[in-house]
């Protein structure tokens, strides 16, 4: 076979080599070796994607898969299935996105619950290595709540109370490592220390009646959850866990008003993928995601969250993951939160 140089390359582009040249296998060959002869891919999405949500039917996370996967099916062409694959604290439906490939056709709707489990549990995944953001949707701040009777108004005047009666205090959460948890442990570690007991509930409906009927004198929960209990005033909102506070929520104050700067705790809903899918692809998924947040019913439902809406980048998104699941993880170590 005669070596194949450009010229004469060029030669069968215009006409072919004739007797002795190439034949057709040779000369596809040939082409594809050139430098900077790019191979043709598959487009993305070549078929339908599964949107993994680790939680039932009716939830925050169920809430915001569905609008926003009726956007990305509107913008890519292609159906993006909802699947709801509850159990285990939403580890189950994660464990089945990091079994599948990075091909960004199976995704995980997911939550800041994501990154507590991390930091709580052991998980049949890496929360780190397997999986990466692709978008962090929005993120919301909780609401500290006190009894009736409690005394304090604001979180500057509890953090008082509580060091002039350690013990005394009771706490509820929806139970050992969840937010409510992990973000009272946190305004405890970052006050100095405060010695308070915890009192966990098996869900929020219970612990929100106990803190109206005073059997507990602190709660720290999403607005959502809270809303009936402050607005018919059956208790007291003393502040909030981050900033911004939330449009036309009670003008409690933020932690960098009551003089804690450096405590942050909230709720987030995010897009995640295997890590390792395309930066592509990735991009891609954020573009549509922005869109998504600048109106329409999944930008609505979020506001009626209390969320404040985010539009990071997908190297942001991910590094607010990974910095959630590292603050998450020093504070269980802190108040000795042990994997179950």
């Amino acid at each position: 076979m005669p070596i194949v140089t450009r010229r004469r390359l060029g030669r069968v582009l215009a006409g072919g080599l004739g007797a002795g040249g190439l034949g057709a296998a040779s000369f596809g060959a040939a082409t594809l070796a050139l430098p900077g002869r790019a191979r043709a891919e598959a487009p993305w999405p070549s078929r339908p994607v599964r949107l993994i949500v680790p939680f039932p039917p009716g939830g925050s996370n169920d809430a915001v898969a569905r609008p926003l996967a009726e956007h990305f099916q509107s913008r890519f062409g292609q159906p993006f299935v909802v699947e709801n694959r509850p159990g285990a604290i939403g580890m189950l439906g994660a464990a089945e996105v990091a079994r599948a490939p990075a091909d960004g056709l199976t995704l995980l709707l997911t939550s800041s619950t994501f990154a507590t489990s991390a930091a709580t549990q052991r998980t049949p995944f890496d929360p780190i290595g397997d999986f990466e953001a692709v978008a962090v949707l929005a993120d919301a701040p909780l609401v500290v709540l006190g009894a009736p009777g409690f005394p304090p108004d604001t979180l500057a005047a509890l953090v008082a109370y509580v060091r002039a009666h350690p013990g005394q205090v009771d706490y509820g959460s929806a139970g050992p490592g969840s937010i409510n948890h992990l973000a009272t442990e946190l305004l405890s570690q970052r006050a100095g220390g405060l010695a308070m007991q915890h009192v966990p509930y098996r869900g929020m409906a219970q612990a929100t009646t106990d803190l109206a009927t005073g059997t507990i004198q602190l709660l720290v929960t999403t607005l959502p959850s809270a809303r009936g209990v402050i607005d018919s005033g059956r208790v007291k909102v003393l502040g909030w866990t981050g900033e911004p506070r939330p449009a036309g929520a009670p003008a409690a104050p933020t932690p960098r008003e009551s003089g804690f700067a450096d405590y942050a705790a909230g709720i987030w809903w995010g897009l995640l993928a295997r890590r390792g899918t395309p930066p592509a692809i990735r991009d891609r998924l954020n573009g549509a995601a922005n869109e998504a947040l600048s109106g329409g019913r999944l930008a609505g439902y979020l506001a009626g969250e209390g969320a404040h809406l985010r539009f990071d980048a997908p190297a942001e998104a991910d590094a607010y993951l990974r910095q959630d699941i590292a603050r998450w993880r020093a504070v269980a170590a802190a108040a000795n939160i042990r994997p179950e």
